[in-house]
């Protein structure tokens, strides 16, 4: 652990401001003793994770709280992240945890220490949703959905007296400094403090569509472009490999770009490829697109075989055997995986089966791809950019606007999946909810 990444650690745990503890039923938040005894109103806007965590830590410290949200429902994309399985956080030590945040990590380690793995897996269980360490160290609730853990949240939340006003769709402020939204029909709303929490660009259908970014600026606030995060990137398929396999997968195979490796699986799509190994490398090939247009990605369909042993394999004689029939038995590959090689020996100029053995073992350990552009946005699992966290506070305050704290993915920054998305949400939402408290006690 790095001395700075130590400190920060250290001073979480000293702070009655950030530390939070769990009793036998129910999870409370400290807050300052001065916290005055008649409800306080604050808006919360944005029904997800890192809306309803401020909610609840603002209800919990005695402030009024009505949570704002254009859709008819709170937590649609929480629904939508646990439709295959709600991965909630990571099991893995809390410092190497952190350094998944990359370069966002000094801004948020003193959040998630403050809202830690364990924390949150403690949260969960107070709510009757206990949770499990899957194979790959990922965290699971035992349900495996995210539909019973939302319910119990809302009803606490309702049980501690958090409002909610659906269907309004924030659209900045008034003159006054009140709150605007069209609901339909425009409603002005005054709060002592608010907490936007209002998402990336991602699945905008379900909530999060990136339109605040326009009136946020407006206010002088520094935003980086919202980029697609966790995405998958196109590809100029041929139109027989497009045809013949699209969504099939490549399983156990290795991803390689520059420095950066991942063992997973991905999948072939009309347009390119997707899944949950080019997600892992998401951010240095996108970064590479927006540079020079384009990124070579190379695929290893064979990580497990050494070279030696995949040339012996391969010079075995062929006989009568068509090259397809060949390689599928002699190098273990699948229809999919020989499909790439003949896309990549046509990209070369080259006949696939005019190739050494060696030459051949070395294209199936290193096929590569050129990646032309992400996809949309709006099909990303994540959102990076947003507001940047030079224009915040400690407690997650826009310094520009006083009063307004910001949270979960409308922040700069962005992270893997393996539950590093929702952790991070889960506790800025809680860092804004204690700053709001605090800004509470001194106005």
């Amino acid at each position: 652990m790095t001395n700075g990444l130590a400190a920060i650690l250290r001073d979480a745990a000293k702070s009655p401001l950030l530390r939070m503890r769990v009793s036998d039923a129910e999870r409370e938040f400290s807050v300052p003793a001065a916290m005055p005894s008649s409800p306080t109103q604050v808006a919360v806007i944005g029904a997800g994770p890192a809306g309803l965590m401020a909610a609840e830590v603002l209800a919990q410290g005695g402030a009024g709280v009505t949570v704002y949200d254009a859709m008819p429902s709170a937590g649609r994309k929480f629904l939508m992240a646990g439709r295959g399985g709600l991965n909630l956080t990571h099991s893995e030590p809390l410092p190497e945890f952190l350094r998944r945040y990359g370069k966002a990590m000094p801004q948020l380690a003193a959040a998630i220490a403050a809202f830690t793995p364990d924390a949150l897996r403690e949260w969960s269980e107070a709510l009757g949703q206990p949770t499990f360490v899957g194979s790959s160290g990922r965290v699971f609730p035992e349900a495996f959905k995210a539909s019973p853990l939302l319910r119990a949240w809302l009803r606490r939340l309702d049980s501690i007296g958090v409002q909610f006003a659906m269907r309004h769709r924030w659209t900045g402020w008034d003159e006054r400094g009140r709150l605007l939204f069209q609901t339909p029909g425009q409603r002005v709303v005054d709060s002592s403090a608010t907490v936007l929490a209002l998402g990336g660009a991602s699945w905008p259908r379900l909530g999060s569509d990136g339109g605040w970014v326009e009136t946020i600026a407006a206010k002088g606030v520094t935003i980086a472009p919202l980029q697609s995060a966790n995405c998958g990137f196109t590809v100029a398929w041929s139109d027989i490999f497009r045809d013949r396999f699209e969504g099939q997968p490549l399983k156990g195979v290795a991803l390689s770009f520059g420095s950066q490796s991942v063992r997973g699986e991905i999948v072939i799509t009309r347009s390119g490829i997707e899944g949950g190994a080019i997600y892992a490398l998401s951010a240095y090939l996108r970064d590479a697109i927006v540079g020079s247009g384009q990124a070579t990605l190379r695929i290893a369909l064979r990580p497990d075989l050494d070279m030696t042993d995949l040339v012996t394999r391969l010079s075995v004689p062929r006989g009568k055997q068509s090259l397809s029939n060949f390689l599928r038995k002699a190098a273990h590959l699948s229809p999919a995986a020989i499909g790439l090689l003949q896309e990549a020996a046509m990209a070369s100029g080259a006949s696939l089966s005019s190739l050494s053995s060696e030459n051949l073992a070395g294209l199936i350990n290193a096929v590569p791809i050129k990646l032309n552009g992400t996809a949309p946005i709006a099909r990303a699992i994540s959102t990076a950019g947003g507001i940047s966290f030079d224009g915040l506070d400690a407690d997650f305050m826009i310094r520009s606007l006083p009063g307004v704290f910001a949270a979960g993915e409308m922040l700069d920054w962005e992270a893997p999946t393996g539950g590093y998305l929702l952790q991070a949400s889960f506790a800025t939402g809680a860092a804004a909810g204690r700053g709001a408290l605090k800004w509470l006690t001194r106005t």
